[in-house]
């Protein structure tokens, strides 16, 4: 039997599937006699020592191996690789099966020269006419002799050659010519089943990962590693059992990167000394800076002329593209790090006595300009006083901890002001300093400093952007030396985070909380209690079940209430909207009114009490207490009371009000922040001007919510802005559109409980079937939402559904006397119609009558739904009720009086974009006798030559559709429907129904 050639790894290479299957080309061709060249180019820990390993595996039984590894003691002698490498060969060559044959003991001594021609025939003499496979790993570090020379003979493998080069460097461009692979980063799902394989008790025959990693450890450690297998590996590796469960706060930084980063920091060790020392400022710089943001040029280049670096270099080295090996890149006036680790290896293996003066430096240079000429800005709030001198070590006096960082969304005082220490405690302050230069202070700082993080905590306030305001409490949070304000202000820092549209950091400094541990009881433990849940309620609101959020942020509520009652009043208001997103209307009711419990602003109390006046059937006095929440000159800024006027609106049935502060709040979120707000401003104002029949509006602002919720990590809010996608899908089409968000919104709002979402995103679907002309799969999809079973729709969305599965169903064939169903949900619309300001609701609420009365009322009906609509306005659902309306009247063989309503209907769809709307009217018109434009494609053609009434049943059929079915369609009997299609068929020259679906097809 031939043994297997698949380049295989003892252990799982995870995520390189695209990678073992090109050496397995390689391999493949080199037994065929073909040689040729690779080099794996990838940065440490990424894998290309795994792979070249496997690779010499997969070679061994068909073929001699050579193997060397780079040899720090031979980097200095010429040719010193190149004897490692053919030293090894001598062993290999006498046993080319051999597993450990490149692990031999050291070969005898090698000429001192080699030449590439005597290099290649030493090859070939060692291969002795079999495969011969050479590897070598950090084949970069090499001596130049032995790096030119292994690549002058790779350049010439080709046919014939009988010998495979497979080399691993850091950088492909060391041996250009040669063709390079790049190992990029593992995939989220890759890294992910790594982990799973690496946390403790994942043995053979087990399901990985049952000894659980806690959920928030799992995402920090996947960020971490950023794709990086061996960071992965050693930083799960340095986590004790509780650490990785959640039992115990994680370490700041994770511990276990050493190995990598040593092997990164190898590569600076050969670069000048200005390199090195701009190379540290570069990284010193970004660490008051939002991760990823980089740092300032500008900033860089003073420091680096202060720190004597002559200008060229500095010009070169940050305007140019070179002086730094390729280790910085620049983007506008911003430096980056090519790869990430490389910072934190300058700055891990830098001396610290440098570090610090690097930091000192920084400090120094932004105090005296101001963190980025803010400070220069009339308008700009001084950085905030401190409590005691940088250095002196004197504590803040005994009281709660100052948590920083209430959201803005929430709050009517100024964001972020929460706990402060007690006037009287208070001493001289020093004059202020911007909060960069506090950080790269912090940075400098030997251990902990309490009064140093008490300073940083105090400045991380507006107007710096929540980004910055985090990363400064992180730096408050590691000079804390108290267990309990540690946490507090690394809880206070994972608000931040996520106020800045960053969940996952969030997530991540909400690990370093931990639970609370015992004997942690006391005054400075309880506001670090309640914030940690009240973070974790935030982010699953956003991003998690409904119901979780719901009890996360009530319970959050409990504990911050006497300690904090501005965020104890957020995690309310947060829990409320958890239970609306839910569909849980006792749960919202419960949540607002804890909130009575406390002393509110006027404007709240209004939204409140009026809310829960509508729920609890109240309506009246529900309205007129809304009705005060709508003064736009209330809230003039505010994003949080502005959405909620927006809400408000919607309730009362007032749209354009809702679409005018649903505007404002787009305007202040974009202006004032934060971040996080964005997708759900966008949100409510594309679902204001979805139901004030703005499609084209709310499709705009629905898509740039959806990036703005993907960029934010916020999938709730996707799912309900797929919802609103699908629904102006069903307008202006296609159906495929329609159908792809739709179900996007139902796999996201599903497994997280937003029952708001699936029933939008149901009704969107069932409106799409009536635009095609399917009224059963819409009357089917609607039934259970208008129903009072279990799977009723959302509280606040179920009515507006009502009209169109009235509609499905008759259409569908539904006697209106043979359904009380119908009539019960008739009757309970209208007694939602007379609550609501909508003044769209009367016209639908006829249009409903209309389909249900017998044929004497229906006309008069039909009429008064086209006067409640010349009053509303609203093309949509205007030109729905006039193809109601024409459609009625052609069934009756009422052909002439039907083409005016039709017609009207038709111009009205083609003015709204409703394509599919259209195409349906101008069907009905045709039907009538009236030769109306159609919208025309490739597939009509074939039709040309058959009457209106025979392409509608013939595009019926090709679609699927029966006999009967096409008669309910087309409210013609089953009889004439067989009529029509035989003389179809006799029309086409075909003889079956798959032929005419043939025909007919794309």
């Amino acid at each position: 039997m031939t043994p297997s050639t698949t380049v295989r790894s003892p252990l799982r290479l995870y995520g390189r599937d695209d990678e073992l299957a090109t050496l397995e080309t390689l391999l493949a061709h080199l037994r065929r006699g073909d040689g040729g060249a690779l080099v794996l180019a990838a940065s440490p820990g990424l894998g290309r020592t795994a792979l070249l390993r496997a690779a010499a595996e997969a070679h061994r039984a068909r073929g001699p191996v050579l193997y060397a590894t780079a040899d720090p003691a031979a980097r200095a002698v010429p040719c010193g690789g190149l004897h490692a490498l053919l030293g090894s060969g001598h062993a290999a060559a006498l046993s080319p099966a051999a597993p450990d044959a490149d692990q031999q003991g050291p070969p005898a001594a090698p000429p001192p020269a080699i030449t590439p021609d005597a290099l290649a025939a030493r090859l070939r003499e060692l291969g002795a006419g079999r495969p011969l496979l050479v590897c070598v790993d950090d084949a970069h570090t090499w001596d130049q002799a032995s790096r030119s020379a292994l690549a002058f003979v790779a350049r010439g493998l080709g046919a014939g050659s009988r010998i495979a080069v497979l080399l691993s460097a850091v950088d492909g461009a060391v041996f250009a010519g040669l063709p390079a692979l790049p190992l990029g980063p593992l995939g989220q799902a890759a890294a992910s089943a790594l982990l799973d394989r690496l946390a403790p008790g994942a043995a053979p025959g087990t399901v990985p990962g049952t000894e659980g990693i806690d959920p928030i450890v799992r995402a920090e450690l996947l960020r971490e590693a950023a794709g990086n297998p061996r960071l992965l590996a050693g930083l799960t590796g340095r986590l004790t059992p509780d650490q990785l469960a959640g039992r115990t706060p994680l370490p700041f930084p994770l511990p276990g990167a050493e190995a990598v980063l040593a092997a990164h920091a190898e590569r600076l060790d050969g670069l000048p000394d200005r390199t090195r020392a701009l190379l540290l400022l570069a990284a010193a710089a970004q660490e008051h800076e939002p991760d990823g943001a980089g740092a300032d040029a500008l900033l860089l280049l003073r420091a680096g002329t202060r720190g004597g670096l002559p200008r060229d270099f500095l010009d070169r080295a940050l305007f140019g593209a070179s002086a730094t090996a390729g280790l910085l890149q620049r983007a506008g006036s911003r430096v980056h790090f090519a790869d990430r680790l490389v910072a934190r290896a300058v700055l891990h293996h830098a001396p610290w006595a440098h570090r610090r003066a690097a930091h000192e430096l920084l400090a120094t240079l932004l105090t005296e300009t101001g963190d980025r000429a803010r400070a220069a800005r009339p308008d700009a709030a001084p950085a905030a006083p401190a409590v005691a001198p940088p250095g002196t070590g004197t504590p803040p006096p005994p009281a709660a901890p100052a948590i920083i960082g209430a959201p803005a969304e929430a709050t009517t005082a100024s964001p972020g002001r929460a706990l402060t220490h007690p006037p009287a405690a208070r001493v001289p302050a020093p004059p202020p300093v911007p909060l960069a230069a506090l950080v790269q202070r912090a940075c400098a700082a030997p251990g902990p400093d309490a009064a140093l993080a008490a300073r940083l905590e105090a400045a991380a306030d507006a107007p710096f952007p929540h980004a910055e305001r985090s990363a400064a409490l992180v730096r408050a949070a590691l000079l804390s030396a108290e267990p309990a304000l540690r946490a507090a202000r690394f809880a206070a820092a994972a608000e931040q985070a996520g106020l800045a549209g960053d969940p996952s950091l969030a997530r991540a400094l909400l690990a370093r909380t931990g639970p609370r541990a015992p004997g942690t009881a006391g005054p400075a433990a309880e506001p670090a209690r309640g914030l940690a849940p009240y973070v974790h309620g935030m982010l699953a609101l956003r991003s998690g079940p409904a119901a979780d959020a719901h009890e996360a942020l009530l319970a959050a509520a409990g504990l911050l209430g006497p300690h904090d009652p501005r965020r104890a009043l957020d995690a309310l208001l947060g829990a409320a909207e958890a239970a609306w997103a839910a569909g849980d209307a006792l749960g919202y009711l419960d949540a607002m009114n804890r909130l009575a419990r406390s002393p509110l602003e006027a404007g709240l109390e209004h939204y409140r009490a009026g809310m829960c006046a509508v729920l609890e059937g109240r309506t009246a006095e529900g309205h007129a207490l809304l009705r005060r929440c709508l003064d736009p000159a209330r809230e003039p800024g505010d994003p949080a009371a502005l959405l909620r006027a927006g809400v408000a609106a919607l309730v009362l049935g007032d749209v354009a009000a809702a679409c005018r502060a649903g505007a404002r709040a787009l305007a202040a979120v974009r202006t004032r922040g934060p971040d996080a707000l964005l997708p759900g401003a966008l949100e409510h104002l594309a679902y204001a001007e979805l139901r004030a029949g703005r499609h084209a509006g709310a499709r705009a602002h629905a898509l740039e919510g959806l990036h703005a919720a993907r960029r934010a990590g916020q999938p709730n809010s996707s799912a309900r802005l797929h919802a609103v996608l699908a629904l102006a899908a069903s307008v202006e089409g296609p159906a495929e559109a329609c159908a792809a968000h739709g179900d996007a919104a139902l796999a996201g709002a599903g497994p997280h409980g937003l029952s708001q979402a699936v029933t939008l995103a149901t009704w969107a679907r069932a409106r799409a079937d009536l635009a095609s002309g399917r009224p059963g799969e819409a009357a089917a999809r609607l039934a259970p939402l208008v129903g009072t079973g279990p799977g009723r729709g959302h509280f606040a969305a179920r009515m507006l559904a009502v009209p169109c599965w009235v509609e499905a169903a008759v259409l569908g064939g539904r006697l209106p006397e043979e359904s009380r169903e119908l009539r019960a949900a008739v009757d309970e619309f209208a007694s939602w119609a007379a609550r609501t300001a909508d003044a769209g609701a009367p016209a639908q609420l006829a249009r409903c009558r209309a389909l249900l009365a017998p044929a004497d009322e229906a006309d008069a009906r039909y009429a008064e739904a086209l006067a409640h609509h010349g009053r509303a306005g609203g093309d949509f659902e205007r030109a729905r009720t006039q193809l109601l309306y024409g459609q009625w009247l052609r069934r009756r063989r009422r052909t002439r009086e039907a083409r005016g309503p039709l017609r009207d209907a038709l111009v009205a769809f083609q003015r709204c974009s409703a394509r599919a709307w259209a195409d349906r009217a101008a069907g009905e018109l045709r039907a009538a006798g009236e030769q109306a434009p159609a919208r025309r494609n490739a597939a009509d053609e074939p039709l040309a030559a058959l009457t209106p009434q025979q392409q509608r049943i013939a595009r019926c059929v090709a679609e699927g559709a029966t006999n009967r079915e096409v008669a309910l369609r087309l409210s013609l009997s089953p009889r004439t429907v067989d009529h029509h299609l035989r003389n179809v068929f006799a029309a086409l020259g075909i003889r079956s129904r798959t032929e005419l679906a043939r025909l007919l097809s794309p």
